[in-house]
């Protein structure tokens, strides 16, 4: 019997809404846990994420076809320099992100992203760095990449997929500075985990973000920190990520679903 159409849209609202916000409790909850056991929030951040990489991995060896979704890929050869078009669109999603970042920091100021500087600060630089190029990354890809957009792809486009889990991806970071400065790294963390089905190739890129924004100094990016660069940084980007998508999507054997077991967790 075929669903109504009003009845499946709804139904897809629905999914775009649960998946994403259920994950994320779960996540916060473990991560108050964390914070009440360990005492540090940065050293419990980490944990968490070690954890989830944990949780997560274990759902993607034992329960492979909950994760897979259709369609499937086309071979990879069939997609010429898709890895240095994801570099290039890296680059510009890291100077829109921090362009924007940057003008809103200018412009209104954010108290949250001071707090959050000012815990890491007071961690020491060995927590800080555990969390910035490793916990981070491998945490939050398992989180975002490897469970929630596949469980949403189950349902939803590719487009509805990446923005929900992009969106999510800047407000779990909890302040606007931050959500600024990720919003394009998720767009495009969602397409790169869309066309490898890989979680690998995604945390090398937010790896690079995280370091990138760490050694590069907000003054050299100073000249970017008004609304004519973001903007045209921010287009610059979207064009990119068009491209790549129109790519993507078009790499895809229609019908064809991965699933099997045995694969490696962050696969």
């Amino acid at each position: 019997m075929t669903t109504p159409p009003i009845t499946s849209r709804l139904l897809s609202i629905g999914w775009c809404v649960l998946v994403p916000f259920a994950a994320v409790a779960v996540y916060l909850g473990l991560g108050a846990i964390a914070v009440l056991l360990v005492g540090e929030p940065t050293v419990a951040t980490t944990v968490l994420g070690m954890l989830v990489v944990v949780l997560v991995g274990s759902m993607r060896i034992q329960r492979t076809r909950w994760l897979a979704h259709a369609p499937g890929l086309r071979p990879r050869p069939a997609i010429p320099h898709f890895g240095r078009t994801v570099l290039g669109c890296g680059v510009l999603a890291f100077l829109a992100g921090q362009s924007l970042a940057l003008w809103i920091y200018a412009t209104v100021g954010s108290a949250g992203f001071d707090a959050s500087n000012q815990t890491r600060h007071a961690a020491g630089a060995l927590a800080t760095l555990l969390l910035t190029l490793v916990a981070a990354p491998v945490g939050e890809e398992a989180l975002f990449r490897g469970l929630i957009y596949p469980l949403l792809r189950k349902r939803v486009s590719i487009v509805v997929s990446t923005l929900v889990t992009a969106v999510m991806f800047g407000l779990v970071h909890g302040n606007s500075v931050q959500f600024a400065s990720t919003l394009p790294l998720a767009v495009l963390l969602a397409l790169v985990y869309e066309r490898t089905r890989v979680l690998w190739p995604c945390v090398l890129l937010h790896l690079g973000f995280n370091l990138a924004a760490a050694l590069v100094p907000a003054q050299a990016l100073g000249a970017l920190a008004n609304p004519v660069s973001a903007a045209c940084l921010y287009l610059a980007f979207a064009g990119c990520a068009l491209g790549l998508y129109r790519r993507v999507a078009g790499g895809a054997a229609p019908g064809a679903v991965q699933g099997g077991g045995g694969e490696s967790a962050m696969r």
